[in-house]
């Protein structure tokens, strides 16, 4: 029997997110392997389009990974990235995609087992969700 796997596309802060996940997996903590992590120097740099286009091309869910508020290594990206996503969030409602497929979550260099278990918990709540498209690539539901 199928059982459904979602695919997720993760945008990583380069100095926290990003090296949250290296120490999980040096760390060798079991989490899905469902994400295909992309670094970037801040998680304020993920523009909106990226993740819209991510879901359109066939990802399942998107998580955007960044340092805590107050320890962004560009002072204040975080937080552009907090109101972008809330923004977005409203936009994907709009378009008919539940908001939930897309997680923004403050991970440490030093918390590779948060990162493990958000991963676990992402992948979970988005196969409550079940599939973002019908089978083929790039057909949103």
């Amino acid at each position: 029997m199928w059982e459904f796997e979602p695919r997720i596309v993760a945008f990583l802060c380069r100095w926290c997110a990003s090296a949250g996940a290296d120490l999980a997996g040096t760390s060798r903590l079991q989490y899905p392997p469902n994400a295909v992590p992309i670094r970037v120097n801040c998680s304020g740099r993920v523009e909106p389009q990226w993740v819209v286009e991510a879901l359109v091309a066939g990802a399942d869910g998107v998580l955007i990974g960044g340092c805590h508020p107050g320890d962004c290594h560009y002072v204040a990206g975080n937080y552009k990235t907090r109101r972008r996503v809330h923004l977005l969030r409203k936009v994907l409602t709009e378009m008919g995609i539940e908001p939930q497929r897309v997680r923004l979550e403050w991970v440490s260099a030093t918390e590779g087992a948060r990162f493990a278990q958000v991963m676990a918990d992402f992948v979970e709540d988005l196969k409550k969700l079940g599939p973002l498209h019908d089978g083929g690539r790039g057909c949103p539901r």
